[in-house]
């Protein structure tokens, strides 16, 4: 059998779009510039399916900071690993920076937060340790419990008595320690881990906790640390962990913990010891983006502003946005995979609102997930223009808006 076979064949991730060589559901091509507003297919859209959840892509401070950077640096500098020959006091002095915004010791930076998550559970867990993961937890989650070759169990999404039950056995047959992995905020639902409860029973079985906050930090708490702040919790989390691909609206991303545990973390990442150094623009550009998130409560004041007038408006039209608690707004659609497309269609061409939609099997069968992320930077007639959108889409498609 030819290792190539598949390749020719539907099957795999998304093979249906792949084998049709689709560029409008997966793989769409936008204009360049990451604003509320940008070009698909000639067509001036509305976008609600960036991660840009402050509006800092287009800062002109930032984009001021990059430049500068740019010319001083170049896109090589540092060279080499960490390890070697890339490390520079910039870079310390962010993750010192990190690590007290987020009131821990220590923090690591990575060179994506992709890598960061898949570093730092293959580096902190070993053979006879167990993961103890929500079942909904993002890829890099489920990739990173893999790869680092321990013992792992599933809990059913956010319950917190089949987290119990999995933490009784994994006490009875594991030899090693646990380590329970959860999101802060869920990426795709918008809704919070339960993490009062998961710090109670990790507490009472003696187990650690890691929470992958890509979609909290900078959104949730009042002063924006995340979804630990936000339930009065930052002081029990032993590994936090989050991204500079959304808030930060850059690349990379940390983890931040006791300074033991990070610097076994730095010292065995294999994801960070053989990668060369984020690159200085990187460090700059987030460096003065963590000044503007600790100092500019406007911005996420008003991110909070837009979710609240998309979500209750989407609810008074008997649209169904499940149990987010978050800007994140998943709007539940009962639809077949054709009729899911042409919503999709419906929404971007006739309407000029882009929205990313899932299907099966991230949601149930006959359901289609249109997923907005609202912005500090969408206003009040783009939310108007949004809302009159799916109200069309309601009476022309005569949905039935019920979803079990």
């Amino acid at each position: 059998m030819d290792v190539f076979e598949k390749c020719f064949k539907e099957g795999g991730y998304l093979g249906m779009f792949r084998m049709a060589k689709d560029k409008y559901f997966t793989r769409p091509i936008l204009s360049l510039y990451p604003g509320t507003e940008m070009e698909f297919n000639g067509i001036n859209t509305v976008i609600w399916s960036i991660n840009n959840y402050l509006g800092l892509a287009g800062n002109e401070e930032i984009k001021k900071i990059a430049v500068d950077a740019a010319a001083e640096f170049g896109a090589s500098a540092p060279m080499g690993s960490r390890m070697l020959t890339g490390n520079t006091l910039s870079h310390e002095a962010l993750e010192k920076k990190l690590a007290d915004f987020e009131n821990k010791e220590s923090a690591i930076l990575f060179n994506y937060g992709y890598l960061g998550v898949l570093g730092t559970l293959s580096a902190i867990v070993h053979r006879s340790d167990t993961i103890i993961i929500d079942k909904l937890s993002h890829a890099c989650m489920i990739d990173g419990t893999f790869l680092a070759g321990g013992k792992y169990r599933f809990y059913k999404h956010n319950d917190m008595n089949d987290l119990e039950k999995q933490l009784k056995t994994a006490n009875k047959l594991s030899r090693g320690g646990i380590l329970i992995v959860t999101e802060g905020v869920f990426g795709m639902r918008g809704d919070l881990a339960n993490l009062p409860v998961i710090c109670d029973l990790k507490d009472k079985y003696g187990a650690r906790l890691f929470v992958d906050d890509a979609h909290g930090c900078g959104v949730m708490g009042q002063t924006g640390k995340g979804t630990p702040e936000h339930f009065g919790v930052m002081d029990r989390i032993d590994l936090y962990f989050s991204t500079f691909a959304k808030s930060f609206a850059a690349i990379g991303g940390f983890t931040a913990g006791h300074d033991d545990v990070i610097r076994y973390i730095r010292y065995n990442a294999r994801t960070q010891i053989f990668a060369k150094s984020l690159p200085m623009i990187y460090v700059e550009v987030v460096n003065a983006t963590l000044d503007i998130i600790q100092n500019n409560s406007g911005l996420r004041k008003r991110l909070w502003e837009v979710a609240n007038k998309l979500q209750s408006g989407l609810k008074e039209l008997g649209f169904t946005l499940g149990d987010t608690a978050s800007p994140i707004t998943p709007v539940y659609v009962p639809a077949e995979p054709e009729i899911a497309k042409e919503v999709v269609k419906y929404l971007r061409e006739k309407r000029g609102i882009f929205v990313s939609g899932v299907m099966y099997p991230v949601v149930p069968k006959g359901v289609i997930l249109l997923r907005m992320i609202p912005t500090a930077s969408h206003t009040d007639e783009q939310i108007e223009k949004t809302l009159s959108a799916f109200k069309s889409l309601r009476d022309d498609f005569k949905l039935p808006l019920d979803v079990a």
